[in-house]
């Protein structure tokens, strides 16, 4: 009896694959559709929606979950969850736009998560703490020549963006006064202004504007909006962009026994709503980069969890950035940051893979190679 020789074929070299193989090149763009597949959850439909999803994906050959009493029509809303080749889900929004229910919007959704989008290269976003106090490098740049130094060694190493703060959120800290951070960050926002990009890490909507007025091109703020409602005011006023990051609570207590009853959905549907706030406020949605908080009121498993499905959250329509660098994830609080900058390095490498496009970071040379070294992939 012949002996049958099989490989899995990841979806990444699917086009490469099928040309190899004599494939029609001319149609391979289109034809690789039916080798790709998705499973896209569809959240609070009605029975009726739910039930015209459905059909409609069986009719092309895919599948659709839904909660069992949408047949019966017992319940008001249910989440659905299509599962399908690119081919099929394209079919799929096609023949939803020409139902009722509003599901001509939903289909071109679907067109939309199904069209591909462009690679990035992910930028480095150099962490330059102005602070006694930051968990991991509090007090070595607190005085301006340090920080201006060590400013010029992240450009140096490669960084593509400054992240500067003069505010320690690190579990358990306390605000600090908009005078005080404002003494510490304009001089060296002057200082770095016409050398790189400069992001600001405050939650105060006072000292973001008079440091966007100094210079600066990007606001961090950890809060998302919530600890300063003016904050998405300013942000909007001035054309910056602006990162929004999901926090469950304040520094003071966010690690309180933080729960969820469903984390990624929470997250999700939080920085979904933040987001379309932004935009409402006059924001334009292309200066929003969004943050999923590793370390703000999650624990340890779920930070990983956050990692392991951080591609889920590239359905926002909107850049992500991650901040895991020497982090308690790691689990070698005691150790010293040359050995957390390995295991940073090790967790990010996995964020570059899966297109994570800005990384926050201590170590900006380590970095800056790894992006350089996995561009060959």
């Amino acid at each position: 009896m012949s002996e049958f020789i099989l490989k899995e074929i990841l979806s990444d070299d699917i086009e490469f694959e099928v040309k190899n193989i004599g494939f029609d090149k001319s149609y391979a763009h289109r034809g690789v559709e039916k080798f790709r597949y998705k499973n896209i959850k569809i959240y609070d439909v009605t029975p009726a929606q739910a039930n015209i999803i459905k059909q409609t994906a069986l009719t092309v050959g895919a599948d659709c979950a839904t909660h069992r009493e949408v047949i019966t029509g017992k319940i008001e809303k249910s989440d659905c969850i299509i599962g399908g080749s690119f081919s099929q889900i394209r079919k799929i929004a096609q023949k939803l736009q020409a139902q009722p229910f509003g599901l001509k919007y939903l289909g071109e959704e679907l067109i939309r998560f199904i069209n591909p989008k462009d690679s990035k290269r992910t930028k480095i976003v150099g962490i330059l703490n102005l602070t006694p106090d930051s968990f991991s490098d509090g007090g070595l740049y607190n005085d301006v020549e340090s920080a201006k130094k060590h400013l010029l060694e992240m450009i140096d190493d490669g960084a593509d963006i400054i992240d500067i703060g003069a505010e320690s959120t690190r579990p358990y800290s306390v605000p600090v006064a908009d005078d005080i951070q404002l003494e510490k960050l304009l001089p060296i926002i002057s200082f770095a202004k016409d050398k790189i990009e400069i992001s600001v890490d405050t939650r105060s909507s006072f000292v973001a504007e008079e440091c966007i007025k100094a210079g600066a091109r990007i606001i961090n703020d950890v809060s998302g909006f919530d600890y300063d409602p003016n904050m998405i005011n300013i942000v909007a006023k001035y054309g910056v962009k602006v990162v929004i990051q999901h926090s469950k609570g304040s520094p003071e207590n966010m690690q309180d026994n933080p729960l969820y009853d469903n984390l990624l959905d929470e997250i999700y549907l939080s920085l979904r709503n933040k987001v379309q706030q932004a935009v409402s406020a006059g924001i334009k949605k292309e200066n929003i980069i969004i943050d999923v908080g590793i370390g703000f009121g999650k624990t340890r498993e779920d930070n990983f969890k956050l990692l392991k499905h951080i591609q889920e959250f590239y359905s926002l329509g909107c850049p992500c950035m991650l901040g895991v660098s020497r982090k308690s994830l790691l689990g070698i609080e005691e150790k010293d940051n040359v050995l957390k900058d390995i295991y940073t390095v090790a967790l990010n490498t996995l964020a570059v893979e899966r297109g994570v496009e800005y990384l926050r970071v201590h170590n900006v040379k380590l970095h800056s190679r790894l992006v350089d070294l996995l561009e060959n992939l």
